[in-house]
């Protein structure tokens, strides 16, 4: 009987301790980036992993290749703003016609296309939902 009565309570114990810690989560087989884009030359990040969604894009996003030091993709808008979709994005290739320079913003973008510096192309098998915060 007193065998019984210690297993029980250490039975109790253990879901006590059990209920009071949290859990411990596995750690994700990748890392967020710090930043991932360029939002009216400021930098924003994600929230969450991007998922593919190609033809439901609406938020504006520019992937710069090939760009300059420190280029990261460019968003046209951001939570806050007005017309800010969660991060549907509307994939946008940007590719460079002359030598490559900073692009902070979708106002850099469309005027370095205006200019001929670059070409933007519209691809929409490569829009993703991706939300992000600034």
């Amino acid at each position: 009987m007193r065998k019984e009565r210690m297993l029980l309570v250490a039975l109790a114990a253990a879901l006590v301790v059990g209920i009071a810690l949290p859990a411990q989560a596995a750690k994700p087989g990748f890392v967020f980036p710090p930043i991932c884009c360029f939002y009216n030359g400021e930098t924003v990040r994600t929230v969450v992993p991007p998922s593919s969604s190609p033809n439901e894009g609406i938020d504006p996003f520019y992937g710069i290749a090939g760009g300059a030091a420190g280029q990261l993709g460019v968003v046209g808008v951001a939570p806050g703003a007005e017309n800010y979709h969660g991060g549907h994005w509307a994939f946008h290739a940007v590719t460079w016609n002359t030598t490559p320079y900073l692009l902070t913003s979708q106002a850099d973008v469309w005027a370095s296309a205006g200019a001929g510096d670059v070409t933007v192309t519209r691809d929409t098998s490569k829009d993703f939902l991706c939300p992000i915060q600034p």
